[in-house]
């Protein structure tokens, strides 16, 4: 009676098919000629066809057993691309790794980490987006980042957030502003300052706006913009005086005189998760070498 094949007379009879006789088939199975014969007649008996004759002492395919192997070889190339895709993940990790962050670690610190990441992982496709916080809290959420970095808190109850890096805003200004000479400057030092500032919704903003308000202190005039990057530029021409975070600062410490601010307006690194999907090995990795890039103290702070 016909019975289902096993896995071992599959792989025997597909042996036979592409060297042509036992011998050659046990030698590609790392076995025995016997054992391969064997195989053989288990499979005729267990499929119910004749698939094999004898012709001049050489062993000639059957009408179905050309027909079988066409399915059989179907089934191996689908198992060797497994094997080939598993070897890719064992190297590098699932597909491309998507991260997004704010323009200013895209700018300052996400470059470093990049590279860092690519001379162990060479193979990984790497997607680096730049959007605000709230983009970044909505890309996570719809699963088109595995993680993200903000330079912003980023809360969200289906999300796994920390805070990697504290640090302290910085004041950014010409090397030959009169308040360079200087080793740090107050708030008050802002007051009849043209001041280059980002927009209303940043969190340096916010806290600099109260301490100047606890102060008492009132700038000229203010210059908004969206990016720390373009606050650093504006101050590089003589333009005024700017209050970023110190990561994108650093980026500009030859065309800048760049000064600590006190009261401290505070500047964290956060990064954020899927809270219901487990990270996968490359992200892992990449987030292991972001915590130390910055502990290593190649980041301010």
């Amino acid at each position: 009676m016909p019975r289902p094949l096993s896995f071992r007379e599959i792989e025997a009879f597909r042996a036979v098919m592409q060297a042509g006789t036992t011998t050659a088939a046990a030698q590609l199975l790392h076995t025995t000629q016997p054992s391969v014969s064997r195989l053989l007649a288990q499979m005729q008996a267990g499929a119910g066809l004749k698939l094999f004759d004898m012709h001049k002492g050489r062993l000639r395919p059957t009408p179905e057993a050309l027909e079988l192997f066409a399915k059989v070889q179907q089934h191996f190339v689908g198992l060797e691309r497994i094997e080939r895709d598993l070897q890719g993940l064992r190297l590098s990790g699932a597909g491309t790794l998507r991260i997004g962050c704010t323009p200013a670690l895209g700018l300052s610190v996400l470059p470093a980490v990049v590279h860092a990441f690519v001379q162990q992982h060479p193979s990984t496709p790497i997607s680096l987006q730049t959007l605000g916080t709230p983009h970044l809290r909505e890309g996570l959420q719809l699963g088109q980042f595995d993680l993200v970095v903000s330079t912003m808190a980023i809360d969200a109850p289906d999300l796994n957030a920390s805070v990697l890096h504290r640090s302290q805003a910085v004041c950014v200004m010409h090397p030959g502003h009169a308040l360079a000479q200087r080793d740090e400057l107050h708030v008050s030092d802002l007051a009849d300052q043209l001041l280059l500032t980002l927009n209303a919704d940043d969190n340096i903003f916010l806290q600099l706006q109260q301490t100047m308000q606890r102060h008492g202190v009132q700038a000229r005039s203010t210059i908004e913009t969206t990016y720390s990057s373009t606050i650093c530029c504006l101050a590089a021409e003589g333009t005024g005086i700017g209050v970023v975070n110190p990561y994108v600062a650093s980026k500009f410490a030859a065309q800048l005189a760049i000064r600590p601010l006190l009261p401290h307006c505070a500047v964290e690194i956060a990064l954020a998760l899927p809270l219901h999907r487990a990270p996968s090995a490359r992200a892992d990795v990449f987030v292991q070498l972001l915590q130390q890039h910055l502990q290593t103290g190649k980041g301010p702070g």
